[in-house]
Formats: C-alpha cells, structure tokens, sequence
C-alpha cells in the first residue's frame, strides 16, 4: 500500500480546517500508510485532535499556500503527497482514487482529482467552479495526457516534486504557482493523469468582493506564468488562446439549467474576464522598485 502525506495549507480558519480534517479521518486508506500534515501559514490555529488521525502541525512566517506546501512535502514522510485546501471535503475514496491511478501510471506521474463545489446557493462560487470545469474541459481532454491540476485535488510522487524544486513561491507568491508546476512538469518529461474518481468539494464561500479579488490575482499570476514559460521556451500567451476560442466551452455554459442559473454565471464570466484582464495588466505596469 502506497504511504500518503496529506498536506493541507491553513490560515486562521479553524472551522473550514475542522470540517476538512473530518472528512480526512473518514478516507478509506490504512491508517498506517497515512499522515496528515497541517501547515500553519502566518496564524495561530491550535486544530483539534481527529481519532485515528495522525496530524502533524508546522508553523511558518506567513508566505502564501505555496511555500507552506513546499514546507510541508519537505517535512512529509509518505511516498505520494496529496495536496488539498482547508475549505476542502475529499470524499472518502479520494486517495484510494487517487493512488489507484498513480500505480497504473509510470514513475514520476502528476495525478489530478475533480472538484466539485459545496455550495450550490452561492452563485459566485458555482461561477468559480464553472469556469474550473471550462479550464479542465480544454486542457485534460485527454485524461492520460493532462496539461493543468489545481492544487486543492492533486498528488505527487514526493521525490519527484521535491526533485523539481516545489512550488516556485519567489516567482508566483499568490497565484498561478499551480500551472507554473504543470509545465514545468511536463517540460521535465513526466506525465499528468486525470482521476476523475478522487473527488474533492470545495467550499469557498465567496461574495462579490472576494470573486473579483480572486480572478484579479488569477490574472496577476497568468501574466507571471507567460513570462516564465516564454524564458523556459515551454510557450507562449498565444498559444492559449485556443482556450477562448473553444465555441464547445461556451456552449456548456449556455446549456446549464435551469436557464436562469446560466444567465447569472455567463454575466459573471464577463466579470471574470475583466477582473482577469484586470491583473494581468497590472503586471505589466511598471513597479516605482523597477525603474529606480
């Protein structure tokens, strides 16, 4: 049986955390060949101890999810990492899912589960889901030959990650240091594989505010991540642009029902865009630390 560190990445949150380490204690995996490892990013949060559970608590000076993941697989003991966030409910055979395809894939390979939102009432974050959905459509259409994982569904032979450095937190401190991990990946010649049994819930309770902040950055770490693909000659801002171009992507908003759960999340998906269009465009103006 495959060992697994679970590696969460926290921030003052305790009860998202509770419910995520809940739902943990219920995975359907030995628990000899599993440990849980919380990283505290910047706050204070004392979790509650899980029956059964074996959870590791690190603290860190507050750096973002990305290193206090790279925190956590430096101090993980399991042969595959598993990564998800504290607003996450795995079902109870994720890691069996998960663990099942890594040990049909050949060495080294990325595994990436499907997420899928908790909180149907909440318009912002069913929009956010969507547009998660539209990005997995075009990327992984080919589950054996995946091209993107978000970080709340995802799992990684430990020595291949740490092999490849880890998040890079310095270049992508707030977003983006997921798909900057995918290329390189690939670039480094090993494969991504879709899982689509290893499920995950998200349960991001957003508002209008924290939706447009979250594709604000979303932009701001695409522009970072062009930039780093275009020095490493792994691609280019255009070649992306097949994504909007996809018409099949468009339609499965259109045919969402009931028809006025589609016009609420297509009106949204013009926000997205221009509150992504938004933090790309801030990348590209000159900081005042840049011209001095």
């Amino acid at each position: 049986m495959t060992s697994v560190s679970v590696v969460i990445a926290t921030a003052d949150r305790p009860g998202p955390l509770a419910r995520c380490l809940a739902a943990v204690a219920a995975l359907e995996h030995p628990r000899d060949a599993l440990e849980v490892i919380v990283v505290d990013d910047g706050g204070s949060i004392h979790p509650q101890p899980v029956d059964g559970l074996r959870v590791r608590l690190l603290r860190r000076e507050r750096g973002g999810p990305g290193a206090a993941r790279n925190d956590g697989a430096q101090a993980a003991e399991g042969e595959l990492l598993a990564f998800t966030d504290d607003d996450c409910l795995p079902e109870p055979g994720w890691l069996r899912a998960l663990c099942a395809v890594s040990a049909e894939s050949p060495s080294g390979t990325m595994i990436g589960g499907r997420t899928v939102n908790a909180l149907a009432a909440n318009r912002f974050a069913e929009t956010s889901q969507h547009i998660q959905d539209l990005v997995y459509a075009h990327y992984n259409r080919d589950a054996e030959r995946a091209r993107f994982f978000a970080t709340n569904n995802l799992a990684v032979p430990r020595d291949a990650f740490l092999a490849l450095g880890g998040f890079d937190v310095a270049a992508f401190p707030f977003a983006s240091e997921d798909r900057d991990l995918c290329d390189r990946w690939r670039a480094s010649g090993r494969d991504l594989r879709s899982a689509s049994d290893a499920v995950v819930h998200h349960a991001h309770d957003l508002d209008l505010r924290g939706f447009v902040r979250q594709h604000v950055a979303y932009g701001r770490g695409a522009a970072r991540y062009h930039r780093a693909r275009a020095r490493r000659g792994t691609g280019r801002l255009r070649d992306d642009a097949a994504f909007h171009l996809d018409r099949s992507l468009w339609l499965r908003t259109a045919r969402l029902r009931p028809a006025r759960r589609a016009a609420e999340i297509t009106a949204l998906l013009a926000l997205w865009q221009a509150a992504n269009a938004t933090g790309y465009l801030l990348e590209k103006v000159p900081h005042p630390a840049a011209t001095e």
